[in-house]
């Protein structure tokens, strides 16, 4: 299995929130049809790599909530947290 490549310092910078816009802007942006091909397949590859960063983020909110969990109730295994 091919390992991911890391992502740009510029979007591991980014706040969730701030990534989130961002992707959100491309979407539209291509959605509208209005930019050349190239720029096209640019704005794809950076939105490709936002989406994996908010989904690091995610992944990284996640295990936090299921500490404070597991720390708060003083079990031996943790408890999954109920996001979705």
């Amino acid at each position: 299995m091919a390992k991911e490549p890391t992502l740009p310092k510029d979007i591991t910078a980014l706040s969730f929130e701030d990534a989130l816009k961002e992707l959100e802007g491309i979407v539209q942006q291509l959605e509208r049809g209005q930019v050349k091909l190239d720029e096209a397949i640019s704005a794809y590859e950076r939105g490709a790599l936002l989406k994996r960063h908010c989904e690091q983020r995610l992944a990284e909110a996640k295990m936090k909530v299921e500490k404070i969990v597991f720390s708060a109730d003083g079990s031996v295994g943790t408890q999954p947290a109920d996001l979705g």
